[in-house]
């Protein structure tokens, strides 16, 4: 048997160290052996000669101090649930219907939006997430009615603008019976509420009380204290920085329900119900692109000085809600009449305007059946949420779908936001509102477009993978076009990039006028629309209260009128 090779020194020394050392440049004779190290040892070695010691032998136990894996370090990922499987299918298509939208694909959107409400509504009607689907469906069902209205719909919706009719203009001037056994109790409960605004009992105010507390009274004020939540917490700010009556809230309820489209038969408009005269002394302007009667912020602010002016003149807060609804030389004239300053004496007179006989009882009746809600079997209705937005003054004129596209939004709620608005941009000057959170994006996209460009240029937020000649053939328009707008080249994902062609249906032209009598539609009304759509593929003083004999001065001309009789 022949006798093993003995391997030269150095290997010998880099084995027992635990390294192979390969080179080149080995004295070896031919290639040596290469020895797995996780293996035991094998024979000893002949012993060396010329005095040299062995290595230390290899250790068998290298890992003795490792402890065993478990996988207990590594974070538990919980299965998802069949819900969120069918949430991200929903979700996907929604998102996929989308960029149909931005593309052109109309039926494609269609198709896909159907899709994704077909998959929500497959969800099992006991399943233990039923309420999460509900929520996400009725918001998908939301946000594609919208999409639908602004770019799905036929082209000659987006030239109308929808008023609402005032819903007291029928009731102002109606006589209802009075309850005599209503009267001591008004009495009671009058003694026993809190008001700013003076409060009194009468005979028209019972009737109006048994209005209110009927099956058609109960459904006006109760639509107008749901809808008052929009704008409830702005109002009563403004009407405390005059120092104002709380309670005169109830005059926008009374006008218009809280409706900002709402419009009477004396063509005034607005939550406030302002004319058009009248809206212009108090700054609010009216041209062919807006109407800020129907602005409900400035229409307020306007309310409150305007109610301001007329107790400063008329000393009496009747009076002045008298002089709101028909103008103070109406009431004026009343006065130099009769020689009484007194509401309630003017009103038995018959020297009053039967509306306007009947406005301050109406609203005294709102106050007392709100305020003793309970008393009168009332369940108040859950409130809209308040709008919270953003206001940016525009630089020039711009489009809607523009800012509409920077916010991440659509022109539907940034109309809902803006019902001052009479078309498609919105004029230099005009301060628009925008969804709360993002007027950093609004402003990043605007400083991308020129100025003169803002009506008649879009938007994109640029994707990984997007180059000049996608974006060219998504948008129907020509590479050099778009590298020419963006200044030779396209911004970084996640920034915005101009794009030099219009929206799809981009139109100047003032909305067609639609008298609508009903409300707005429900979240469930929605829902039936979409899917018929897709399926086709700060605190302030109380004022005194005083009643002077008779108006000494005469009022100035159209100084607070608030009706174009007055």
């Amino acid at each position: 048997m022949r006798p093993p090779v003995q391997a030269p020194l150095w290997l010998q020394v880099a084995s027992a160290a635990g390294f192979v050392v390969l080179t080149s440049c080995a004295a070896a004779t031919r290639p040596q052996q290469f020895r797995t190290f996780f293996l035991p040892p094998g024979p000893a070695p002949a012993p060396v000669e010329q005095g040299i010691t062995d290595p230390p032998p290899l250790a068998l136990s290298l890992y003795a101090n490792e402890v065993p894996f478990t996988g207990s370090s590594l974070p538990y990922l919980p299965r998802p649930t069949d819900t969120e499987f069918l949430l991200k299918r929903a979700n996907d298509r929604f998102a996929n219907g989308k960029r149909a939208v931005q593309e052109g694909r109309v039926e494609d959107a269609r198709r896909e939006f159907n899709r994704a409400i077909e998959i929500l509504m497959s969800a099992p009607e006991d399943g233990p997430d039923r309420l999460r689907v509900e929520q996400k469906l009725e918001q998908m069902v939301d946000a594609i009615y919208r999409i639908d209205a602004d770019q799905l719909a036929p082209a000659e919706s987006d030239d109308q603008i929808s008023y609402d009719k005032r819903p007291l203009d029928e009731i102002l001037d109606l006589t209802f019976p009075v309850d005599p056994s209503l009267r001591s109790k008004v009495r009671e409960q009058i003694r026993a509420t809190t008001s700013q605004l003076p409060l009194q009992e009468s005979d028209a105010v019972v009737s109006y009380i048994n209005f209110f507390t009927s099956e058609r009274g109960r459904k006006i004020l109760l639509a107008g204290l749901r809808r008052s939540g929009r704008y409830k917490p702005m109002i009563e700010k403004t009407l405390a920085a005059e120092g104002l009556p709380q309670e005169l809230i109830f005059l926008a309820q009374a006008e218009s329900g809280f409706l900002p489209h709402a419009v009477s038969s004396a063509r005034c408009v607005g939550v406030w119900q302002f004319a058009k005269f009248r809206g212009q002394q108090y700054g609010l302007r009216v041209t062919p692109a807006m109407d800020l009667r129907m602005d409900p912020e400035e229409a307020t602010r306007a309310a409150a000085r305007h109610l301001h002016d007329l107790y400063n003149y008329l000393g009496d807060w009747y009076l002045a809600m008298a002089a709101y609804n028909c103008g103070p030389d109406c009431i004026d004239k009343a006065v130099q009449r009769t020689g009484y300053a007194d509401f309630w004496t003017l009103r038995r007179l018959g020297v009053l305007p039967k509306e306007t006989a009947n406005y301050v009882p109406a609203i005294l009746a709102m106050i007392i059946v709100s305020k003793n809600a309970k008393d009168y079997g009332l369940v108040e209705p859950d409130p809209d949420p308040a709008l919270q937005y953003d206001t940016v003054e525009m630089e020039s004129t711009t489009s809607l779908a523009l800012a509409a596209e920077a916010v991440d939004s659509s022109v539907s709620e940034l109309r809902e936001l803006n019902p001052a608005l009479l078309k498609s941009v919105a004029p230099a000057g005009y301060r628009l509102h925008i969804p709360k959170g993002t007027l950093e994006r609004l402003q990043a996209a605007l400083k991308v477009i020129p100025a003169n460009r803002r009506e008649s240029w879009r938007i994109h937020r640029v994707e990984t993978g997007d180059t000049l000649a996608s974006l060219a053939r998504r948008y129907g328009t020509t590479p050099e076009a778009i590298r020419s707008a963006n200044r030779d080249g396209l911004p970084e994902p996640d920034q915005f990039a101009a794009i030099p062609v219009a929206y799809p249906g981009e139109r100047g032209a003032a909305r067609r006028t639609v008298v609508r009598v009903q409300p707005p539609r429900s979240s469930a009304a929605r829902m039936a629309a979409a899917k018929k759509t897709a399926s086709k593929p700060v605190a302030a003083k109380k004022p005194a209260v005083r009643r002077p004999a008779v108006v000494a001065q005469k009022a100035p001309a159209k100084s607070a009128a608030h009706h174009p009789g007055a």
